[in-house]
């Protein structure tokens, strides 16, 4: 039985007088490449930094980035690495710590993005596919922070959705207003 969103309680038992309880973090059916806690003072601090400078995350107090911060997993992406597959469902938001990628559709180069950037934000909010490829164009370094880290902390939080959500309404409407001019 859940007693929170994002854990399960699983109970067994090794012999008939003694009983164990398991707490899961977090269960998903998407396959995850191997990857590593953000580990070192500097490299936390450098990814809480670059975390609060994005616009979905502008809302969020200290403490909410820094239990954010605490979820990123590190990936490295060699060149010519695809890090994220048009078409196919997103597990996580990125941001670019170190090196550079290509956004691209059908083969055409959309964006180059590097130190600072991030991609995949919206695999937060909508079990959609992804809409473009992202290329490593050079060894590049990711913090990643999946679907269900993120929503195992953000359902504790409704203040911290709302930022969030408030920012996402504004960019919305900021596109459909360039859009439309």
């Amino acid at each position: 039985m859940a007693d929170r969103v994002g854990s399960a309680r699983i109970r067994w038992s090794e012999d008939s007088d003694s009983a164990r309880n398991l707490t899961v973090r977090s269960i998903s059916r998407y396959p995850v490449a191997p990857s590593v806690p953000v580990f070192g003072a500097k490299a936390k601090a450098e990814s809480r930094r670059m975390l609060e400078k994005v616009p979905i995350f502008s809302s969020l107090t200290e403490r909410q980035i820094n239990r954010l911060a605490q979820g990123l997993l590190e990936k490295d992406f060699t060149v010519g690495t695809t890090v994220v597959k048009q078409g196919e469902k997103g597990i996580g938001f990125y941001l670019i710590l170190d090196g550079g990628v290509e956004v691209r559709r059908r083969g055409r180069k959309l964006a180059t993005l590097g130190p600072g950037d991030f991609f995949g934000e919206m695999a937060l909010f909508e079990n959609e596919a992804r809409t473009a490829d992202v290329v490593a164009t050079k060894p590049t370094k990711c913090a990643v922070l999946s679907v269900w880290e993120f929503w195992g902390y953000a359902m504790s939080q409704p203040k911290m959705l709302r930022g969030m959500l408030a920012e996402m309404a504004h960019r919305l409407s900021e596109t459909n207003r360039a859009l439309t001019e």
